[in-house]
Parts: structure tokens; sequence; C-alpha cells
């Protein structure tokens, strides 16, 4: 079994944190992978809940060993670039037999693009 984490940077506005959750949960049911191949969390690196030891700790209690974070950023900032490996490295460190893999942040990736032109196209003037 495979576990995949979307991780966002948190708020400390719920409804933002709650709109994260959302997005994933989508993001999961449109992955077609079905609840006994791929189990979903969502984390958070501050100010929302769980974290991303938290949310590693509940698919790893579920006998989970290969994680993939995917990071709910746009570019490849410090939190990615310094804090995520050390977060990753903390998780991995004394259970051998874990395996964590990070994907790259939403920059670059091709539909990025269309979802700036729609919004561009759909801004209204009052």
């Amino acid at each position: 079994m495979h576990g995949i984490i979307f991780f966002a940077h948190g708020s400390s506005v719920e409804s933002a944190n709650e709109a994260v959750r959302k997005v994933a949960a989508e993001a999961a049911r449109q992955s077609g992978a079905r609840d006994h191949e791929v189990r979903f969390e969502v984390a958070f690196l501050e100010l929302g809940s769980p974290n991303l030891q938290q949310a590693a700790d509940t698919l790893i209690s579920a006998g989970i060993d290969r994680i993939t974070v995917v990071p709910y950023f746009l570019t490849l900032g410090i939190h990615l670039q310094r804090d995520l490996p050390l977060l990753v490295n903390r998780i991995v460190e004394g259970r051998p037999g874990i395996q964590i893999r990070v994907t790259p942040p939403l920059d670059g990736h091709p539909g990025l693009a269309a979802v700036l032109a729609d919004r561009a196209r759909t801004a209204k003037w009052e």
C-alpha cells in the first residue's frame, strides 16, 4: 500500500486550511486510486493540523511504508528547499524500510498556465 500526503503551508484562517483539504480530497478522488491501493492525508507546515510528522505517523501506523509528499506550494522556496527535507529526514530517521519521496511544487506544471488564463478570463469588473 502507498500513502500520499498533500502538504500545504497552513494558515491561521481555518477556512483557508479547509479549502486545502477540499482540493486534496478532490485530487484524491480524481487520482482513480482505490482505497485499498492508496491512502491520502493532508498535512500543514504550520498553523494547521495535522503537521507532516503526524500525517506520516498515521500512514505508517496503517502499515504504509512508501509515502509520496505532494507539496501544495507554488514554487520551490525556502520551505521546500530547507524545511521539508529536514521534516522528511526526521520522519525516516530510525525507521528502516520507510521511504518518502517528494514531488516538485506546482510551478512548471502544464496545467498551471491554463488555471491562470481561466482566472484572467473570468475576472469581473463592476
